[in-house]
């Protein structure tokens, strides 16, 4: 059987789908896509029909309440990022909910032991 270059082409296209991309999909219960262009705020996933935006936040980046530890060598410099980072972030969701979006934001270590279905829909209301 020979070898179609079309079709092999377009295969090495495909990409696959890491468990990251897999489980806010599966948690909100429709297609989000991966990092959307044109949604302020840059969001990891979203949903511009249902104008639902899903934030991915790193526990270290995005300063964690229960896992953020600053570091010992350049501590001023690691607090004014994670600062800035903070306040980016409040903003990004102030902005995207007064044009209508519904703002998820999920931490990293949520992602080890993610929560139902359920509890997320709960708590949807309330981010």
């Amino acid at each position: 059987m020979a070898v179609d270059p079309v079709r092999s082409y377009t295969m090495s296209r495909i990409r696959s789908v890491s468990a990251i991309e897999v489980l806010p999909r599966r948690l909100v219960g429709m297609y989000l896509r991966h990092q959307p262009r044109g949604v302020f705020g840059r969001p990891d996933f979203a949903n511009k029909a249902r104008r639902i935006a899903l934030f991915l936040d790193g526990c270290f980046w995005h300063g964690c309440p229960r896992h953020f530890k600053i570091p010992k060598t350049n501590a001023d410099f690691w607090g004014e990022k994670i600062a800035r980072n903070r306040r980016r972030d409040r903003e990004v969701g102030r902005i995207l909910r007064k044009a209508g979006w519904t703002v998820l934001r999920m931490w990293e270590h949520g992602l080890k032991n993610p929560p139902k279905k359920k509890a997320l829909q709960r708590r949807k209301g309330s981010v």
